[in-house]
């Protein structure tokens, strides 16, 4: 008999025991559950694997998106968002969007060398680069490979602009180096927070920075001086969208100075994990959560529409931007916003003879 973890139940740590198909796959097996032998204590390990790519940036020309390269060190993230956007991108490697994408994590050791090289290319026109966009540039492994600290040393050598998101307070760790890239305009930060409820967070995402811990980020981050926003996201409807002020009052208390939100997304299997997990924690709830998704996404629970799949449509999403303007506008935010500048970015040190 075989021993797998119990689909039906909570995987302690995780954001979900499920590892649906691979969309690409052309098979599919199918087992009786009568013939399984379900061990559901059993943690799951975290496995890493190296990534052997000679670039280093991604490039996207969608046009709801401010930014044209993205970096991202590390693919999958073990922050286990059950409702994470960039799940089903680990099933272009032959993994599943579920239990997979949090646990086999692929690193890109040589991301900051990879990186220099981009930046000593003739070729390159200087221009803000996003970090991450995809997985999150903090997650737990960076505690110990510190590939982003590195990135962010070669961001500050050659003076090329970044914009970071991130939901981890580990981004504080690298203030030294952020409040020089903030001497020059270089950098803008944006701490992604989705509800304050702790238990909540534990459950939805289980591996992140708790709520409080990602406000003492941002206050730290706007006292050091470098521009610091928050990103309520995903704000999900029925279940957190009722927190949207009280997560912008607490940002704006602590020092932030701009403020975003993004609607909840659910992508191919991203639909299955998040409404099982909605069963699985909230059974109470799942109607209301799941209709209210399809009422601002057209009758369904995705809609990948460019303009669209960010927000969404319909009466609830006017009433939440709605929202959201009036509270911003009282708390002060978005009244003045930072450009990140390229007039400073440098091919190598001798420019500084020059200066």
């Amino acid at each position: 008999m075989s021993t797998l973890i119990n689909p039906n139940l909570p995987l302690k740590g995780r954001g979900t025991p499920l590892n649906p198909v691979n969309r690409f796959e052309p098979l599919k097996i199918d087992v009786d559950p009568d013939w399984l032998d379900y061990e559901e204590a059993k943690p799951v390990p975290t496995t890493y694997y190296v990534d052997t790519t000679r670039t280093i940036l991604s490039k996207n020309d969608s046009p709801d998106i401010p930014f044209t390269h993205g970096l991202n060190p590390y693919r999958g993230c073990e922050h286990g968002c059950v409702y994470c956007y960039a799940r089903p991108t680990h099933e272009y490697y032959g993994l599943s969007s579920g239990l997979d994408f949090e646990t086999k994590i692929v690193v890109k050791l040589e991301a900051p060398k990879l990186l220099d090289e981009t930046f000593r290319d003739p070729k390159w026109q200087p221009q803000v680069i996003a970090l991450s966009g995809n997985t999150d540039c903090y997650q737990l492994a960076e505690r110990k490979l510190q590939i982003t600290r590195r990135c962010l040393e070669v961001f500050l050598q050659y003076r090329n602009p970044v914009g970071m998101i991130t939901k981890n307070a580990l981004v504080v760790r690298d203030l030294d180096i952020l409040q020089q890239l903030a001497a020059y305009d270089l950098v803008a930060v944006s701490v992604s927070i989705t509800t304050l409820d702790n238990q909540l967070c534990r459950r939805l995402e289980p591996r992140t920075s708790a709520p409080e811990k990602r406000l003492e980020a941002i206050e730290k981050l706007a006292a050091a001086g470098i521009p610091t926003g928050v990103n309520v996201a995903p704000l999900i409807p029925g279940l957190t969208d009722h927190e949207l002020p009280a997560i912008l009052a607490a940002a704006a208390a602590r020092g932030a100075s701009g403020a975003g939100f993004i609607m909840l997304r659910l992508p191919h299997a991203v639909k299955e994990l998040f409404s099982t997990w909605l069963q699985q924690h909230y059974p109470d709830r799942v109607k209301k959560v799941l209709h209210a998704i399809q009422e601002m996404r057209g009758g369904h629970l995705n809609d990948p529409r460019f303009g669209s799949r960010f927000r969404g449509d319909g009466e609830r999403v006017e009433a939440i931007q709605q929202l959201f303007d009036m509270t911003c506008k009282k708390l002060g935010l978005n009244e003045k916003r930072r450009h990140l500048t390229t007039r400073y970015f440098r091919r190598n040190e001798q420019g500084d003879l020059f200066e």
